[in-house]
């Protein structure tokens, strides 16, 4: 089985916590924040969204940046995901 999101929705992994910090601590897991940081596993078609068009920039296996609180956390066969609308989606990172 795979996810296929409807709409604009995307649907994330997130990129594991850092184990150090840069200058080579290394932190606990409850001093550890959750990176803010996905890739993206699937992409909605997009479309008519209400009275907008919306096309979807977004694309499977873009590493991107997101809103905080855009997400709703789900579980997928024993898989933690991400699923939220592009717009929550801030920025994709390029190398």
């Amino acid at each position: 089985m795979k996810l296929a999101p409807l709409g604009d929705k995307v649907v994330l992994q997130q990129v594991a916590a850092e184990e150090t910090t840069k200058s080579g601590l290394i932190l606990t897991s409850t001093a550890k924040e959750k990176p803010q940081e996905a890739i993206v596993v699937a992409v909605g078609p997009g479309g008519l969204i209400g009275d907008v068009n919306v096309e979807m920039v977004v694309k499977v296996g873009d590493h991107v940046l997101y809103s905080k609180y855009g997400a709703m956390e789900i579980k997928f066969e024993g898989e933690e995901y991400l699923v939220m609308r592009q717009n929550d989606i801030l920025a994709i990172v390029q190398d």
